[in-house]
Order: C-alpha cells, then sequence, then structure tokens
C-alpha cells in the first residue's frame, strides 16, 4: 500500500509526503509501526490545530476557551470524554453549537469502536453543510483523535495509514494501544486487511 496524498490540494499547499509502507495484517506488529509514524507527528504547540479543512482536534481547555471557539468560528462540538455527571456544557447554549458528548475512557481495555459510526455520521453531517468541528477530549492526543481518524476512514475513504498521515502534520497525536487495534480493526473491514 503506497500512499498518496488526498488533502484537498489547496489546503495548506504542502510539499507531497514520502511514502508510507505499512502491512496492517498483523495487527501486532501494525501497531509498533503506527506508533513509530505517530512519533513523527508535529509537536503540540497549541490547544487545538486544524487536521483536516475545518475540522479541529483538540483539548479541554480548547473545548471551554469561548473566545478561541468564536475566533475559529466553531459550530460543533464532540466531546469523547464527555461526563453524564456533568452533561453538556452550559457556556454553549447562548453560542448557536452543536454539542454531541460520547463518555470514553482512555484506556487500552475500552471499546472506542461502538462509537465510530455516530461519530463519523455527526462530523460528516456539520462539515457537509459548512460547519466547522472541534472534536475534544482531555489532552487532544487519543480519544479526539481516535474518532477523527476514523472519521476519515468512514467518511474520507482514507486507509488508517493516510489518515495518520493526514492528520499527524497538523497535531502529533497518539491513540492508546486499544484503539490502534479497533482503528487497524476499521482499516481490515474497510479496505481489506492487505491494500
Amino acid at each position: 500500500m503506497s500512499y498518496t496524498s488526498k488533502l484537498p490540494a489547496s489546503w495548506n499547499d504542502k510539499p507531497p509526503p514520502r511514502k508510507v509502507e505499512i502491512d496492517l495484517s498483523s495487527p501486532g506488529l501494525a501497531v509498533f509501526e503506527l506508533e513509530r509514524l505517530l512519533f513523527t507527528g508535529k509537536a503540540i504547540i497549541s490547544h487545538a490545530d486544524e487536521v483536516w479543512p475545518r475540522l479541529y482536534v483538540g483539548d479541554q481547555h480548547s473545548a471551554e476557551n469561548v473566545a478561541d471557539l468564536y475566533k475559529h468560528r466553531i459550530t460543533h462540538i464532540l466531546n469523547a470524554a464527555h461526563s453524564k455527571r456533568r452533561g453538556q456544557p452550559d457556556i454553549y447554549e447562548n453560542m448557536r453549537i452543536t454539542y454531541m458528548g460520547i463518555e470514553a475512557h482512555d484506556s487500552c481495555g475500552f471499546d472506542m469502536s461502538v462509537n465510530f459510526q455516530a461519530a463519523a455520521d455527526f462530523i460528516h453531517r456539520a462539515l457537509s453543510r459548512g460547519g466547522k468541528v472541534l472534536v475534544h477530549c482531555h489532552v487532544g492526543v487519543s480519544r479526539s483523535a481516535t474518532l477523527v481518524l476514523a472519521y476519515l476512514m468512514l467518511k474520507q475513504n482514507l486507509t488508517l495509514v493516510e489518515a495518520i498521515c493526514a492528520v499527524k502534520d497538523n497535531r502529533g497525536v497518539i491513540p492508546n494501544r486499544g484503539f490502534l487495534r479497533q482503528l487497524i480493526k476499521l482499516d481490515g473491514e474497510l479496505f481489506g486487511t492487505h491494500h
């Protein structure tokens, strides 16, 4: 499987990425290869980064910073670290922001894949209406990144490696190993184990 950029041509006008070839057919080995690829990602210096046109990955702070939300004209927020106890944050009530909360734990044993489709649908609906989406969790590297990678695979037809390559140059993200295995499984279901 060789990787060619599927990013919209004008967006960020980056040089064409180097080809990345990773065999996902043996998930155990693939996890380490994917982690090596992820470690080459851009260092995180901001609370939120645009990783795909009008799609941001961020931390808790980015979701609570009203000035930034206005500045980036965020219309939709997907919180991958939602807590039922606290419910939907009050600050969005007067902001014309559509909120979706997913209760997820950043642990290898947590099954995030049950949320892949709903999250992808939410992001897709927002973007197809010209909205801007912030997907966030606590730190903005594992839970939120996992849902964004799944979205790129489910709705933009990117393979897992292509999705990682698209995101990591804009924000260094590292889904935990359990999440990586779930994304590898999704890749197998969507594209067959051998590309």
